[in-house]
């Protein structure tokens, strides 16, 4: 049974004459007291017995604590006040209800006194002062609404609303083949991949229903005459974190769904009000306020996020693209084309060759080890032997010995396989991490992988290596955050989601100083005369282009930075990396003034 406080305040002629008699509560306080007591526990024919009617105290009573949904009653009674045979005794009670929401007031019970025995005077503001003889007291929720999810300028990217999830189940279709026809018919509007062939190959596959489209209520709205009635075809609606364009980063909308979605839903608010016979709320008796998620803020930005996505839809092969803040680590767009999408999320996790984009960790390793810097005259003949293994320039092209900072504006294969061969097993590793490359960064709402660098203590393989030929591997994600800590001057910790921090495994020394300028100094060379030549006209451009050799192909690559805009682009088999330059250039030309 729950604990209760009495506290009993009464005259002292009440007090004395109710202690002078031997057995029971015979005072107005005592009589309050034990009213109370039974109506906290939930004993409302006792309670009810104790008024003067206690069939319409009973009812009421226990509809009380029916329409509350009352977890506990914790009752008390207070001062006693006697005219003759009539007393008021005051009542607080403190009511517990469901999801921790404790309501508490206070009242008055109207008693009186026939053939020497007290009583409570039966009303129903023996419940609540404000009750009405014919009213009813009644729980109600009163939802919060769900948080939105913003981009980074304020403008929503997912709201709260319903989706229809479109079902076809072939098995119990009379005709599976029209009906295939008909509902891709109707849902290429919004997905151009879903044909007839790919929704009824992807729903006989299934086990059960097929989810053939997730629609939000406008597109649903928009062809529920085409498929409502389709054989075989249902429908379900649910409450969801709906985009307000599908074509805004839909697999980043995905991702960011799955991971906030359960932080949405505020606290919901509540009253208790007052009911007549009819069933017409008369009044509120009490009434606390839902309590809103804040929103959820993105750092993508909407205006490069669709300049990147308009530039890799532009091609064919698989082609994305990730774009940075360096000063923040803030993720600005992540794009891919639908070529791409159709391997995953590549773009921050997929790991490729980065080919000669790898020379700025090269260069970097070998400036932190003192054996070069960028005036340092190397050579760059057309092919170099190192070990057992020839290394060629691209068409065995040679430009004599030349400064660093030359060689890797002309990206001279050659002389950074020289360079990488006279490091230690572990210097490209460390450089890479410093680059930020290589380790992991464990992020709310993405999943990434930045590249693996393993030491190598063999000269040849490490020469391979040092021009991203060999066993290093890099996502552009990992190659957005070399160009961006070139940029920044050190390694700044990626984010999509404000608030949520990002873990990082793995360690990330501090690049020197001299080598952040050494590096920031070759990579404008790129872009005033070297292999980037193409985007000269955007602006003060930093780059570095790569072309690495695959089966079936190479890599095309571009890694760069304008102001606090960094980024690493690459087309899947795209041939010269002047192709990767040409889609960043696309990018960037599409952006608004002051970006």
């Amino acid at each position: 049974m729950s604990t209760r406080v009495f506290t009993t305040l009464v005259a002292a002629a009440v007090a004395v004459a109710a202690a002078g008699c031997s057995s029971g509560p015979q005072g107005p306080a005592q009589a309050a007291e034990a009213f109370v007591t039974d109506f906290a526990d939930h004993d409302v024919q006792a309670a009810a017995d104790r008024t003067s009617q206690p069939e319409k105290a009973r009812a009421a009573l226990g509809s009380a604590w029916d329409q509350l949904q009352a977890e506990k009653l914790v009752a008390t009674t207070g001062a006693a006040r006697v005219t003759g045979d009539t007393a008021i005794v005051d009542y607080t009670y403190e009511w517990h209800l469901p999801k921790d929401r404790v309501w508490t007031y206070r009242g008055q019970l109207q008693m009186g006194r026939t053939d020497g025995r007290w009583q409570v005077r039966w009303s129903s503001a023996d419940i609540h002062p404000q009750l009405g003889n014919t009213q009813t007291l009644q729980l109600r929720s009163n939802p919060a609404p769900r948080a939105r999810v913003n981009e980074r300028s304020g403008s929503d990217v997912l709201v709260p609303g319903s989706l229809y999830r479109v079902m076809f189940k072939p098995s119990t279709s009379t005709d599976p083949v029209g009906v295939s026809l008909a509902l891709a018919n109707a849902l290429h509007r919004f997905d151009d991949r879903i044909t007839p062939d790919s929704l009824l190959r992807a729903a006989r596959k299934s086990d059960g229903a097929y989810t053939a489209a997730l629609l939000s209520e406008w597109e649903f709205g928009e062809v529920n005459s085409q498929v409502l009635g389709l054989s075989g075809v249902t429908f379900s609606k649910e409450s969801d974190l709906v985009p307000t364009d599908r074509r805004f980063a839909p697999d980043l909308m995905t991702q960011v769904r799955k991971t906030v979605i359960d932080e949405v839903d505020g606290k919901a608010g509540w009253s208790v009000v007052t009911v007549n016979a009819n069933g017409v709320d008369t009044d509120v008796l009490e009434e606390v306020d839902p309590q809103t998620s804040p929103s959820f803020s993105l750092s993508v930005d909407r205006n490069i996020q669709n300049a990147a996505q308009r530039a890799v839809d532009a091609r064919t092969e698989q082609t994305m693209m990730v774009v940075l803040q360096p000063s923040t680590g803030a993720i600005l767009a992540i794009a891919q084309n639908e070529a791409a999408d159709a391997a995953g999320p590549v773009a921050a996790t997929g790991l490729y060759p980065p080919g000669s984009t790898f020379k700025t960790v090269t260069a970097a390793a070998t400036m932190t080890a003192g054996h070069a810097t960028p005036d340092t005259i190397v050579p760059c003949p057309s092919q170099i032997v190192v070990g057992e293994r020839t290394i060629p320039n691209y068409d065995l092209f040679s430009v004599g010995s030349v400064a660093m900072a030359t060689a890797y504006e002309r990206s001279c294969n050659t002389s950074f396989a020289k360079l990488a061969s006279e490091l230690g097993g572990e210097d490209l590793r460390t450089a890479a991490a410093a680059l930020g490359l290589g380790p992991d960064y464990t992020m709310a709402g993405l999943t990434t992988v930045s590249g693996s660098v393993p030491r190598d203590d063999n000269m040849v393989q490490r020469a391979e290596d040092g021009i991203g030929q060999g066993k290093v591997l890099a996502s552009p994600f990992g190659m957005a955050m070399v160009a961006a800590t070139v940029a920044n001057g050190a390694t700044s910790v990626p984010y999509l989601i404000a608030g949520h921090q990002t873990q990082v495994s793995g360690d990330r020394p501090q690049l020197k100083p001299a080598v952040i300028d050494g590096l920031r100094l070759m990579m404008r060379k790129v872009v005033l005369g070297g292999t980037a030549e193409r985007i000269v006209d955007q602006g003060e451009v930093y780059g570095k282009t790569g072309e690495a050799e695959v089966d079936g192909g190479s890599h095309s690559w571009f890694i760069g930075y304008r102001g606090d805009l960094a980024w690493a682009t690459l087309l899947v088999r795209g041939g010269s990396s002047d192709n990767a330059v040409a889609v960043t250039r696309d990018m960037l030309a599409a952006l608004p003034p002051g970006y």
